[in-house]
């Protein structure tokens, strides 16, 4: 019986993926409507998260922005369950890549390259960068990105299908290290998405900074991995100038992480994501309960990031590549 849910379920599925993306976007209309006012889908923690980050507005200003999470949230479903079948030439038109130059320089000098990245937009279409790299089919060049796995194997199945539908490679976080070890010795370099953007699981390592107008533990097994294996680190500014399609640009972090002092990479990168979310707050996930277990701000820690991080005083003082309007 299960077999057959799943059968079915997948049919269901591989059905509505064949429906041109704008029915699916009247779908999401209706779903969103749905999770927002109806099953209420963890709205009270979106309206915390949402009035926690952002006292400064208002009550109506909040709630709109919530509204329009919940249809940036279905979107991301539709045009998720959209990949079983879109065709690359469709997705290469609709999201766009600013600044790969600077990931295909570290390559050329023989650096593998860590893409912080995060839970905005629909990052599953990430994954076609493949398809805009001069890289991206290239015998000795892999793109990964690293994921948990889920606890059903049926959906964990489908998840690594569409993720690899544009030729990247999915890495386990638990074996992430060995995978990218493996690479190196056999001569591959790597450009390896990390959504570290998530609450820190059991055993990850975190650095304390506030984040948002929370204190919060920011996952720094990221930055440890890149020190490890001195690659090059950037940051993937996502936006949404218009629905069903996204502009990722590349920022650079560092061109050798094992030259930078513990905690800057991490540093750089909260304060890199809190510009990107006060661009657009509701393309970003406020349902995953990112400040569930509090944490005290160490005592000599600054709340603003920049204050004693060089990069984030260089990046705020530098004026910034363009910025598609939201």
């Amino acid at each position: 019986m299960s077999r057959i849910r799943y059968a079915l379920l997948g049919a269901f599925l591989h059905t509505l993926a064949l429906l041109p993306l704008w029915l699916l976007y009247r779908l999401s209309d209706i779903a969103g409507f749905l999770l927002c006012h109806v099953v209420r889908y963890r709205r009270t923690t979106v309206h915390k998260n949402l009035t926690e980050s952002f006292p400064e507005l208002s009550h109506k200003e909040i709630n709109a922005i919530g509204r329009r999470f919940y249809r940036n949230f279905t979107d991301y479903v539709v045009e998720t369950i959209k990949l079983l079948h879109i065709s690359d030439k469709n997705i290469a038109k609709r999201i766009h890549f600013e600044g790969l130059d600077i990931i295909d320089r570290h390559l050329a000098e023989g650096r593998s390259v860590a893409c912080y990245f995060s839970h905005c937009g629909n990052w599953e279409w990430g994954t076609s960068v493949t398809l805009h790299s001069r890289y991206g089919n290239v015998a000795d060049v892999a793109y990964c990105q690293v994921y948990r796995p889920l606890k059903n194997k049926w959906f964990d199945d489908l998840m690594l299908r569409l993720r690899s539908r544009f030729g990247s490679v999915s890495l386990p976080k638990r074996t992430t290290l060995r995978h990218l070890l493996e690479y190196r010795r056999n001569g591959v370099r790597t450009v390896t998405g990390f959504m570290s953007d998530q609450k820190p699981g059991s055993g990850d390592t975190t650095h304390i900074l506030e984040f948002l107008n929370h204190p919060t533990a920011m996952i720094s097994g990221t930055e440890q991995l890149a020190r490890r294996l001195d690659m090059a680190a950037v940051y993937w500014d996502m936006y949404k100038p218009r629905r069903g399609h996204y502009h990722i640009v590349t920022r650079p972090m560092c061109d050798s992480a094992a030259a930078t002092p513990e905690g800057y990479l991490t540093t750089l990168y909260a304060d890199m994501l809190q510009q990107t979310i006060r661009h657009n707050p509701a393309i970003w996930l406020w349902s995953h309960k990112r400040w569930k277990n509090p944490v005290q701000m160490p005592p000599t820690a600054s709340k603003d990031p920049a204050i004693n991080n060089p990069a984030c005083q260089e990046r705020n003082q530098a004026k910034h590549p363009s910025q598609p309007k939201q």
